[in-house]
């Protein structure tokens, strides 16, 4: 009987393992970085093109090959890093498996191009599908540069696989960002598609971080510091108004090599805790100094997952050190007290202009939506008040602050977090209903009012999501956007990131209502901004949206003008804890029912619920 089991084939072998360690074109980039930081190199090129699906060229001054060592480098478990079993245990390099070169070999076309300091010219090889084709020699300065093209040509599977090029791209710049914060004394180039991403001298870690997040951004950084006998903690970590939506600012280092932990991610997350608005994440860049025999990095071939000998211990010290860096700076929530004549910022970003709701069209309310939503249509009408075109100018000239009653006065006197009383005077409406209605506000965050059949409550924050969502549609199709013009633009400097992000949603943005030039260098100029935005929010705005944007893409839609949509609306709306005006509340009520939709935000959340007669009668135990 013939044997099921057989060796497989080299070529076969080598392109199953090339999976383990390269996966993407970010990963090629980082074995290559890695490999001239290893090599003493002080300045480091990457330039890709087509985010690297085409050509990947990482060159660097190191310390360079001669030609035995370069033809043997590309061969499996071919190192010079480390020779014996108890190597492992000191591991101070980057690289130490010797597999990066062979899995780049096995799966794309390789040349390679290295020169010692004492050989007069340079080795070249150009290798396919790990096999040397051709040898020749190359005038160049001592150092290394390995070209990548056309990677996963021989596995198309994995090649179709491959994210957007946008995200490709951010993988890439991801990639070299942190190496350029963990090696300040290294000069990075990085550059994609012949357009200069980030051009960095070597300089002090303070300085490399104004050049990496710019000026304003460091600015909001503290510096952390704490050595004991048994670890180094190194970095920055931000100040808590500075928090960001999503974890993408985030960098943790094991001497210097950046590696991926939800445990030390925790414990600084533990460390701002209560100090943090829900949903917001801080910024950090830790590097941890720490014996090699206390730690194992050779966990998987990607070398992001480690082994901490002291789990426990490492994390107590950073939450520890955490909240120590925040209690020396102050770094401590402020309150402060707003009289009762205080004015409300509100009422910029409520922009109901009659121009914007003229484009909407009428609104036919599906009853059996209604009633889905335990809403029906004397409801809406009632909650409304029948309000055709000018009514609601004449309530908002009717429209008072003060009780009339000594109940109400009461109740306007509580907190203005608690209860905010606002009765409007009685009315006829145009369909013949009585617009005798009360309003409130409840927590800055609910307004409140009575309705025939029980009470209605409108989440106020969801209410505005929907309306800005729908108008950004509007504009989107009608390709006529609302936008107010800067007395002076503003320049703002964003991160790689951020600033590739926004290069790919430009066209989009200008449909927004946002004016704005590249001026290159990650900088970006607003000369314009949306009618629904605040003058003077403009940098917030930008990376809120830009944050949200992320946090929107991995959700069912995949439609960039929806998203777009989505995430400007959730971050322009008015936000829970802002304090409304009686007209405030009435117009954001009124626009509510103008739109499509007016039940739920664009996530699906509901914007309002109705809890009957009935149900209050059941609850307090009454009969009749």
């Amino acid at each position: 009987m013939a044997s099921k089991i057989h060796i497989l084939q080299p070529d076969l072998a080598n392109k199953i393992a090339a999976g383990e360690v390269v996966n993407r074109p970010a990963s090629v980039v980082k074995e290559l970085a890695e490999n001239s930081l290893d090599a003493n190199a002080t300045r480091i090129t990457v330039i890709v093109k087509d985010a690297g699906k085409a050509l990947i060229q990482v060159s660097d001054n190191g310390d360079g090959m001669s030609e035995e060592d370069a033809a043997l480098a590309f061969a499996r478990h071919a190192t010079s890093k480390i020779s014996s079993v108890d190597d492992l245990e000191h591991i101070r390099t980057l690289g130490f498996r010797g597999e990066a070169l062979a899995s780049v070999a096995a799966v794309s076309h390789v040349e390679l191009r290295t020169r010692t300091a004492n050989e007069d010219v340079a080795t070249c090889l150009k290798l396919e599908a790990s096999e040397i084709k051709e040898r020749s020699k190359y005038p160049m300065e001592k150092g290394t540069s390995v070209l990548v093209k056309n990677l996963f040509y021989n596995t198309p599977a994995r090649r179709n696989f491959l994210k957007s090029r946008q995200t490709e791209l951010k993988n890439i710049t991801d990639t070299v960002t942190r190496m350029a914060i963990a090696h300040p004394e290294v000069e990075f180039l990085y550059v994609s598609d012949d357009e200069i991403f980030l051009d960095l001298k070597a300089k002090p870690i303070e300085q490399r971080l104004v050049d990496v997040l710019g000026e304003k951004h460091f600015s909001s950084l503290v510096k952390l510091h704490e050595t004991t006998d048994y670890m180094t903690i190194d970095g920055f970590i931000g100040k808590p108004d500075f928090a960001r939506k999503n974890r993408v600012d985030q960098f943790v280092y094991l001497n210097r090599r950046f590696i991926q932990s939800r445990m030390i991610n925790h414990a600084v997350f533990h460390g701002y805790e209560h100090i943090l608005e829900k949903g917001a994440y801080p910024f950090f860049i830790l590097n941890l100094i720490l014996d090699p025999q206390r730690v194992d990095v050779n966990v998987h071939p990607s070398k992001l997952e480690v082994k901490f000998e002291n789990e426990s211990n490492i994390y107590r010290m950073i939450l520890s050190v955490v909240r120590k860096t925040l209690a020396v700076n102050n770094l401590v929530p402020s309150v402060t007290f707003r009289s009762e004549e205080g004015g409300t910022e509100t009422d910029e970003r409520l922009r109901f202009r009659p121009t914007a709701q003229e484009n909407w069209p009428t609104t036919k309310i599906d009853r059996g939506r209604l009633a889905g939503h335990g809403v029906t249509e004397l409801d809406r009408r009632d909650f409304v008040g029948g309000i055709e075109k000018g009514a609601f100018e004449r309530l908002f000239d009717t429209a008072t602050m003060s009780p009339p009653d000594s109940q109400s006065q009461v109740g306007a006197q509580a907190p203005n977090n608690v209860l905010e009383h606002t009765s409007v005077p009685e009315q006829t409406m145009p369909d013949g209903t009585m617009g005798n209605r009360a309003i409130w506000q409840i927590h800055n965050k609910y307004i409140f009012s009575q309705v025939r059949s029980g009470v209605m409550i409108v989440d106020q924050h969801a209410a505005h999501e929907r309306i800005l969502y729908e108008r950004v549609l509007a504009n989107f199709k009608n390709s006529m956007p609302t936008s107010q013009q800067l007395l002076f633009p503003q320049t703002i400097e964003l991160s790689a990131n951020d600033y590739l992000l926004l290069k790919d949603l430009m066209p989009h943005m200008e449909r927004l209502g946002f004016d704005m030039r590249l001026f290159g260098k990650n900088t970006v100029i607003i000369d314009g901004i949306p009618g629904d935005v605040r003058i003077g929010n403009e940098r917030k705005i930008l990376e809120d949206l830009l944050d949200e944007y992320r946090n929107n893409e991995h959700a069912t839609t995949t439609d960039v003008r929806d998203n777009l949509a989505k995430s400007f609306a959730c971050r322009a709306a008015i936000k829970s804890g802002d304090r409304l005006t009686p007209t405030e509340m009435l117009s954001l009520i009124d626009t509510l029912f103008l739109t499509e939709t007016p039940y739920v935000c664009p996530h699906g959340r509901p914007t309002m619920v109705k809890v009957s007669t009935d149900e209050l009668d059941r609850r307090f135990g009454r009969t009749g």
